[in-house]
């Protein structure tokens, strides 16, 4: 069958497609949403913001609240337990150019959850339902959330939490299909999100091990789900927002770009990691990401342990040119 998908609705704001960039901790920074989103990522959404306005001015939360030359519409997910808090976070990322407010109950990790912040909010709907309630009251842009299936598999309530969700008004679910204790392990619900999807008249975005065109398009067939959300499976290969974005709406996959258009990517990344960073902390950030764009490459362990010897950007940008005009060993599938 040959998918047609329609542009999608979050609120007041239409997306151009149906592929969405998730928020990922120390990864979905500017640099790397603005190359989402140029490969076809209809949004791109931030990395958590803290929602304690006494961090505002760290260095760390001004470069997750930068926006400079992004293209929107803009999403900034906040993260916080405090419902007048988070308000007041929502209100100040709006001034600052948010487009869409972001609320964070999907993130598993330890030092979060310590926080009782992230995934570890499902365990108190009352508190949820107040901080969803507060933040939408508090903004005139799309609110949405994004949520996990529930602390752990003995308490799925990731169907209650969406009902709360939307009575408070929230535009949006993007819900990964596994539970907090789960992490990033086993099967992901399909199910679960089917189910939490046939109860909700707002879009619901599946999300989790989503790593195809063909397997975007089994998602959304199954489950009813409006949009996917791709996170680690397009670290180091951008072009699969493309791919999906233009299965989705033709049924056609164009397939990875030439070789010399994924280095011009990669030297594109790294280039714009020194701007936001600087030269020094640039280059350290630039390892993780050069580790992902190579991992499919037959010579990569190689490449890597050399680049992660050299610290200067000007020095960083000449090895990849040099060395990286070699096609990539490996491509995703094309899709029949």
């Amino acid at each position: 069958m040959k998918p047609q998908m329609p542009n999608l609705r979050i609120g007041s704001i239409v997306l151009t497609s149906r592929v969405l960039a998730a928020p990922m901790a120390g990864v979905s920074d500017r640099p790397y949403r603005r190359i989402a989103r140029s490969y076809g990522a209809a949004l791109a959404v931030s990395e958590m913001v803290s929602s304690n306005s006494s961090l505002r001015h760290t260095r760390l939360s001004q470069r997750r609240v930068d926006h400079h030359d992004e293209p929107g519409p803009i999403s900034v997910q906040l993260l916080g337990a405090d419902p007048g808090e988070m308000a007041d976070a929502a209100r100040f990322n709006v001034d600052r150019g948010a487009d869409i407010i972001d609320i964070n109950m999907g993130c598993p990790a330890k030092k979060v959850c310590n926080r009782m912040v992230g995934s570890a909010l499902l365990l108190d709907e009352t508190l949820v339902g107040q901080i969803l309630e507060a933040v939408v009251k508090a903004v005139d842009v799309p609110v949405t959330l994004k949520l996990r299936t529930g602390w752990d598999p003995q308490h799925r309530n990731g169907t209650q939490i969406a009902r709360i969700a939307e009575a408070a008004g929230i535009q949006a679910l993007a819900v990964h299909g596994r539970t907090r204790q789960c992490k990033y392990h086993g099967t992901v619900e399909y199910d679960t999100i089917r189910q939490i999807k046939s109860q909700a008249s707002i879009p619901v975005i599946a999300n989790g091990d989503i790593d195809t065109p063909a397997k975007a398009w089994a998602v959304m067939d199954y489950t009813g789900a409006d949009a996917v959300m791709i996170g680690r499976a397009a670290q180091g290969q951008p072009w699969l927002f493309r791919r999906i974005s233009s299965f989705l709406k033709t049924g056609d996959d164009p397939g990875d770009p030439p070789s010399t258009d994924k280095r011009d990517t990669l030297v594109q990344h790294l280039g714009e990691l020194y701007s936001l960073y600087g030269g020094a902390l640039g280059a350290r950030v630039a390892r993780k990401h050069v580790t992902w764009y190579t991992s499919v490459m037959t010579n990569g362990q190689a490449l890597r342990r050399s680049f992660n010897l050299i610290e200067k950007p000007d020095d960083q940008i000449e090895f990849i040119t040099r060395n990286l005009s070699e096609p990539w060993a490996v491509t995703l599938p094309s899709c029949e």
